[in-house]
C-alpha cells in the first residue's frame, strides 16, 4: 500500500469521525453552520450551493477557513439574520 493511500485514508477517517453530526439530513440536502459566535446549524437544499448569490456566502467562507471549518462542517461566517435574508430570497425565487 503506498503512502499516498495511506494518507488519503487517514483524511478520510478524520472525515467520517464527523458523520454523526451530519447524520440527519435529508437526501439532497447539506448542513451548515452559521453564526459569528455561537453557530446555529441549518440544513439547505444542495442546490443553493450552485446560486450566485450563496456563493458569494461559500467565498467568505473560503477566505475566513480555507478547508478548516472549526465545526466539522462547512461553516459560514455572517449573522443568522442575513443568512435568513439570503435562504429566503433563494426559496422565494425557486
Amino acid at each position: 500500500m503506498g503512502i499516498g493511500l495511506v494518507h488519503s485514508k487517514q483524511k478520510l477517517s478524520a472525515r467520517i469521525g464527523n458523520v454523526s453530526a451530519t447524520a440527519n439530513v435529508p437526501k439532497g440536502h447539506v448542513a451548515v453552520y452559521v453564526g459569528e459566535g455561537d453557530r446555529k446549524r441549518f440544513v439547505i437544499p444542495i442546490s443553493f450551493l450552485n446560486r450566485p448569490l450563496f456563493q458569494d456566502l461559500l467565498a467568505r467562507a473560503e477566505e475566513e477557513f480555507g478547508f478548516n471549518h472549526p465545526m466539522g462542517g462547512l461553516t459560514i461566517p455572517c449573522s443568522e439574520e442575513y443568512f435568513i435574508r439570503i435562504t429566503t430570497i433563494l426559496n422565494g425565487s425557486n
